[in-house]
């Protein structure tokens, strides 16, 4: 039996989890929301974080009914993510280790949402969608590691959509990309985007430009905030779905699992299930609790980790902006 505690802030969100063999004990989470128009810097979100996570931590613990002397492992993201707001949750994660007396390990983000994904929907090998906002992967797994097929080039999936929502002046909350889809979903009139697809990987720098520039005049002739959230939603969302159904076919896979923010969008998933049923495959995704970022996948991937037998020295308790998917031995799986 492992009991693991998982501490995840790389972006606006702060989240403290708390994972027992699986099952989910406490999944507890605040999400710094900025005005319409503006985006989060990494030092104000740093100083949300500070301001909460005592907070989110003791509502974390009272929520899993469980006393400190319970925890066999403390679990921080190590990245990728915003400078400024990992250290801070860094710094927490690592005084309470050496508080509690309990092993420490960095987790990687983009493994904690994969291995969330696939405890939460039963995915065995998937192929995986990776998007949010500041990553857009494709990855399937092979020889003890998660492979990266293809990937953004520029700026990720979730983070062309959360700067163009600035652009309309969109409300951040509950989030950008929730109200795009939202109004996406009332959109009604089509106007063509630049479609950049390279080989396996995708560009969205171009394609927030086009609209970003187009939006004034095409606004001017009738077409309204709606149909352009559809637009971009419609075009973006084929891209990743191509990109996906290539690694699929590739790697004879049944199965496809999106993870990450924008996996929530349903349009997204709803476009994905199409390719999957004309593959035979099956499409398997999360809600937000579990596709917006959280502690309690850090918990999880870190559990993962203590029971293979992964060890961090604390020489080695640090975090890192740039940690690819590919970098770490998957020591938990033997398929």
């Amino acid at each position: 039996m492992v009991i693991a505690i998982g501490f995840e802030g790389s972006a606006n969100k702060l989240g403290i989890g708390i994972v027992k063999d699986g099952k989910v004990l406490s999944n507890c989470r605040r999400t710094y929301i900025t005005p319409p128009g503006e985006g989060f810097m990494p030092r104000e979100t740093a100083h949300h974080h500070r301001s909460v996570i005592l907070t989110v931590l003791k509502e974390a613990l009272d929520q899993a009914k469980i006393s400190t002397d319970d925890i066999d492992v403390v679990c921080y993201t190590k990245g990728p993510g915003m400078g400024a707001p990992l250290h801070t949750t860094a710094i927490v994660a690592r005084t309470v280790a050496q508080i509690w007396n309990k092993p420490l390990l960095g987790v990687n983000h983009c493994i904690g949402h994969i291995e969330m994904g696939r405890l939460i929907t039963g995915a065995k090998n998937p192929t995986v969608l990776y998007v949010s906002g500041g990553n857009t992967q494709v990855i399937a797994y092979s020889r003890k590691r998660y492979r990266i097929f293809g990937e953004t080039i520029d700026i990720a999936v979730g983070n062309c959509l959360d700067r163009f929502a600035r652009v309309i002046k969109l409300s951040n909350d509950p989030s950008p990309g929730y109200n795009i889809e939202q109004k996406a979903k009332k959109g009604k009139k089509f106007f063509a985007l630049p479609y950049c697809v390279k080989g396996m990987d995708v560009s969205f720098s171009g394609i927030l430009s086009s609209i970003e520039q187009k939006a004034p005049h095409l606004l001017a002739q009738g077409y309204t905030v709606e149909d352009l959230c559809y637009s971009l939603q419609e075009t973006i969302f084929a891209m990743l779905v191509e990109t996906t159904e290539r690694a699929l076919a590739h790697c004879e896979s049944n199965e496809v699992l999106i993870v990450g923010g924008v996996g929530c969008n349903e349009r997204l998933q709803e476009m994905m299930g199409q390719m999957c049923e004309e593959r035979g495959a099956k499409l398997f995704a999360t809600d937000e609790r579990f596709c917006i970022d959280n502690g309690v996948m850090i918990a999880h991937a870190g559990a993962e980790m203590f029971r293979s037998g992964s060890e961090m020295l604390w020489k080695d308790s640090f975090i890192t902006q740039r940690f690819r998917t590919d970098e770490v031995e998957t020591t938990w799986r033997d398929d």
